[in-house]
C-alpha cells in the first residue's frame, strides 16, 4: 500500500461507487422527506403537537429491528437485496400519498418504509469492501458519512419547504420518485454481487443467531463493536438540546447546538479520510476517548460560544467513527458481511437510544448540563477500556519489525 492515502477523486472514479453513492443521496433525501411529509401530515389531521412529535419518533423504531434483517444481505445477491428495498419503499410510499389515507395508516405504512432500510444499508455496507478495495474503503465511507451529515444540517429546512411547495401528497410523490431512480442506478450501475452458496441456504433466524454468535466471540467485532457503542455517550448533548439551550439563554441558542456536531463530524470526515489506513486505524482509540472527554466542561456551563466550539470539536472527533465501519466491514467475514453489519446497525440504535431515555430521567434531578458532563466523563472511560482491547485484538504482541503494518483485520 502507498504511504499517501488515495483521493475522493479516486473513490469517485468508480462507477459502481458513484451509483451506490447517488442511491445513497436519494435514499437519505426520501427518509427525511418523508418523516417531515408524515409529521406534517398528522397535525394537519390531530392538530396535536404530541401525535405528531410521536409519530416522527416512530419512524426511527424500526432501526432496532431492522438490523435483524441484515441477514437478507447474506442470503440473497446484494444488488436484489438494495433493488427489492428500493422499489419496495417507492411502492409504500407512493400509496401513502393516496388522497383521505387514515393518518394512522400512514405511519404504519411509513414504518415498513424505514424497516426496508435494515436490509439496504447492510447490503450497501456489505458491497462497499468488494467494489473499492481495503485502500480506498475509507475514503468511500468518509464520502457517504460526509453526505449524510451534510443532509442533517439541511435535510430538514428542504423537506419542510418542500411539503410546503407542493404539499403533503406532493412531497410523498416525489419522495416514492427519489426510491424509484435510486432503483434504476443500483440495478444499472451495480454487479449481482453474489453471495456464497452455503451463506444463502440458511434461514434468517440461523443467520442472525450466527452474527451475533460471530460479534461475541471475535475479539476485532466485540471490541469494535463496543467502540461504536460509545457514541451513546456523545448523543446525548443532541437529546438534552432543547433544555441545556434554555438553561444558556433561549431557543435562540438552539439552532446553533445542533448544527455543531453535524458541521463537526462533516469536517472531521474529510479531515480523516485523507490520512493512510494504518494511521487511521493507530488513531481509533485516542479519537474514541477524545470524542467524549471534550464534552466535559460543559458541566461547567461555559457560555454559548465555548459550548458550541466544544461540541463542535467532538463532532470532528467522532468522524472515528468512519474508521471503525471500514475496520469492522474488513473484520467480518465476506459471506456473513451482511448480518453482522445488521447486528451492529441495531446495537447502535440501542445505544443511542438508552442513553438518550437514561439522560433524560437523570436530567429530572440534575442541571442538563451537568448530565452531558456526567456522560462525557463515563463515556471516555468506556471508551478507554473498548479501544485498550480493540489494540490488543488488531495488534497481539507485534515485534517491532511489524509496527508498521496494518491491522490483522485488513
Amino acid at each position: 500500500m502507498s504511504a499517501r492515502a488515495p483521493s475522493f477523486r479516486n473513490v469517485f472514479g468508480v462507477a459502481e461507487f458513484r451509483s451506490l453513492w447517488l442511491a445513497h443521496v436519494l435514499s437519505v433525501a426520501g427518509d427525511q422527506l418523508a418523516r417531515v411529509a408524515l409529521t406534517v401530515l398528522v397535525f394537519d389531521r390531530t392538530e396535536s403537537a404530541g401525535w405528531a412529535a410521536l409519530t416522527y419518533a416512530l419512524t426511527y423504531l424500526p432501526d432496532l429491528f431492522g438490523g435483524a434483517l441484515g441477514g437478507l444481505a447474506d442470503r440473497f445477491p446484494r444488488r436484489a437485496v438494495l433493488v427489492v428495498a428500493d422499489v419496495l419503499r417507492a411502492v409504500l410510499v407512493a400509496v401513502m400519498a393516496i388522497p383521505g389515507l387514515p393518518w394512522p395508516a400512514a405511519a404504519a405504512l411509513l414504518v415498513v418504509v424505514q424497516l426496508a432500510a435494515g436490509p439496504f444499508q447492510s447490503a450497501r455496507q456489505a458491497v462497499l469492501p468488494d467494489i473499492l478495495g481495503p485502500d480506498r474503503l475509507p475514503v468511500g465511507q468518509a464520502a457517504l458519512s460526509s453526505t449524510y451529515q451534510a443532509a442533517l444540517v439541511i435535510g430538514f429546512g428542504a423537506g419542510a419547504a418542500v411539503v410546503a411547495w407542493l404539499g403533503v401528497a406532493g412531497a410523498l410523490w416525489v419522495d416514492a420518485v427519489t426510491f424509484a431512480v435510486s432503483a434504476l442506478a443500483l440495478r444499472w450501475g451495480l454487479r449481482p454481487h453474489p453471495v456464497d452458496v452455503v451463506a444463502e441456504r440458511k434461514p434468517q433466524w440461523a443467520t442472525l443467531v450466527a452474527g451475533c454468535r460471530l460479534v461475541a466471540r471475535d475479539r476485532r467485532l466485540r471490541s469494535l463493536l463496543a467502540i461504536a457503542c460509545c457514541c451513546g455517550f456523545y448523543v446525548v448533548p443532541e437529546g438534552l438540546a432543547v433544555p441545556i439551550a434554555a438553561q444558556l439563554g433561549g431557543t435562540g441558542v438552539l439552532p446553533w447546538l445542533l448544527i455543531a456536531n453535524p458541521i463537526g463530524t462533516l469536517v472531521g470526515a474529510v479531515l480523516l479520510s485523507r490520512l493512510p489506513r494504518v494511521r487511521q486505524a493507530r488513531l481509533l482509540g485516542p479519537l474514541a476517548v477524545a470524542t467524549s472527554l471534550v464534552l466535559l466542561p460543559t458541566g461547567w456551563t461555559p457560555g454559548v460560544a465555548v459550548t458550541v466550539v466544544l461540541w463542535t470539536i467532538s463532532g470532528a472527533l467522532s468522524a472515528h467513527d468512519l474508521i471503525t465501519q471500514v475496520q469492522y466491514s474488513l473484520a467480518a467475514p465476506p459471506e456473513q458481511r451482511g448480518q453482522v453489519i445488521g447486528v451492529a446497525i441495531a446495537a447502535l440504535r440501542a445505544s443511542q437510544g438508552l442513553a438518550i431515555a437514561a439522560a433524560g430521567a437523570l436530567a429530572q434531578v440534575l442541571a442538563p448540563t451537568t448530565v452531558v458532563a456526567v456522560a462525557a466523563a463515563t463515556g471516555a472511560t468506556v471508551a478507554a477500556l473498548a479501544a485498550t482491547a480493540w489494540t490488543r485484538a488488531a495488534w497481539p504482541r507485534r515485534s517491532p519489525l511489524d509496527e508498521a503494518t496494518p491491522p490483522a483485520a485488513p
